[in-house]
């Protein structure tokens, strides 16, 4: 990537010299060059809301960044990049989106979010930190930055107009109200996190709490893919290790929970709102018996043959890409984590195929149920 900072090495996480996808787009360019243009001052405390890749805080390093991210491996791909261009340790700060924001704010960059909600969430908690004098930058390509996008920034933050386009991105310019007119706390009017009763007919979480942080998908109701698979769960008996992969709010490792005391369930995602979310759903619901919350990439760090069943609903979107790449790599932790005997049951959209792949690594595939855009398939370890 040529910054007006010089020439940086950048790549995704995890590495996959298969994955043509770059780990930065034309939106981050534009920002970084405007910021060059502009002799935008960086020398007080900056802030990069959403960095997708740690592309921007790399070629801001100098300017000693923090970064706030959702994602667990856009965190772990910052690092990467970070030390594969020779930045010092701790030159960056890494928080998430669950942790305390900065108490002051002189310049905020934010990479426009796939979620509206998560953008709202997170503009709301850093509200407070930001001054009259703060320059605030919003950075994305055009078709993620909508009229909503503008009366957000608007909203909570202040006055707000975009730049024309280049290669297919766009600016937002957002100006600070007064100290005359505060900018609402996180509290007022905040509607994250988010809680609902479920519907009935749905298993052991008919009629149970579920709640949301921003950003989680399909935050405020449940989506039919979800309510399909917890129609066709397996029956969990005795004392099993169960993980919830792309565990979202919980709610399907919160019903294996609640229809079996004895199991032991991990739920585990590599967004910090998800996990978050999982663990006040489980919480909210007074599940008894025992249970794990853990943000990471997929099931690494969980010994091999240790797992006795695995659900999964893998994602089959890298932000506005479309991929199996995610899903083949849930597929294979789990057929590692797995003991032999174990299963992976899976919830996919009909189109995508997934019984091939499941076949490729398991040596087998069951078609456990289907409708005419739903299938649960069914893959036991060898």
């Amino acid at each position: 990537m040529t910054t007006p900072w010089g020439e940086l090495a950048l790549a995704r996480f995890p590495e996959d010299p298969r994955d043509r996808l770059r780990a930065w787009d034309a939106s981050d360019e534009y920002l970084l060059k405007h910021l060059a243009e502009r002799e935008v001052p960086l020398s007080g405390s900056v802030v990069v809301l959403g960095d997708r890749w740690g592309a921007l805080v790399t070629a801001l390093a100098a300017y000693r960044p923090t970064q706030i991210t959702d994602s667990y491996l856009a965190q772990e791909a910052t690092r990467a990049n970070l030390a594969r261009n020779g930045v010092e340790a701790g030159a960056v700060g890494l928080l998430t989106t669950q942790d305390p924001p900065p108490e002051r704010i002189d310049v905020l960059l934010v990479r426009v979010p796939k979620s509206l909600a998560l953008l709202e969430d997170q503009l709301l908690r850093l509200a407070p930190a930001v001054h009259e004098d703060t320059v605030v930058v919003g950075t994305g390509m055009v078709k993620e930055i909508h009229t909503s996008t503008l009366k957000l920034f608007g909203r909570i933050l202040g006055p707000t107009r975009t730049s024309l386009a280049e290669k297919k991105a766009r600016l937002i310019f957002c100006t600070p109200k007064p100290s005359s007119e505060p900018s609402p706390k996180p509290a007022a009017g905040s509607p994250w996190p988010y809680s609902y009763a479920l519907p009935d007919g749905i298993g052991p979480v008919s009629g149970r709490t579920v709640v949301n942080h921003a950003g989680v998908f399909c935050a405020d109701r449940l989506d039919i893919g979800t309510r399909f698979f917890l129609g066709h769960l397996p029956v969990s008996e005795g004392a099993q290790r169960v993980v919830d992969l792309g565990c979202g709010n919980g709610v399907v490792g919160t019903a294996v929970a609640l229809a079996n005391p004895e199991a032991e369930v991990l739920f585990v995602d590599e967004s910090f709102q998800a996990v978050a979310s999982a663990e006040a759903t489980y919480k909210a619901n007074g599940v008894p018996g025992h249970a794990e919350f853990r943000v990471g990439d997929g099931l690494a760090g969980v010994p091999a043959g240790s797992v006795d069943l695995v659900l999964n609903n893998p994602p089959f979107h890298s932000h506005q890409a479309t991929t199996d790449a995610t899903a083949r790599r849930m597929f294979a932790d789990a057929e590692r984590a797995l003991r032999p005997g174990g299963e992976l049951w899976v919830i996919g959209n009909r189109h995508l195929g997934y019984h091939v792949t499941l076949r490729r690594l398991f040596g087998n595939s069951h078609l456990v149920a289907g409708d005419p855009k739903f299938v649960v398939l069914k893959a036991v370890k060898r």
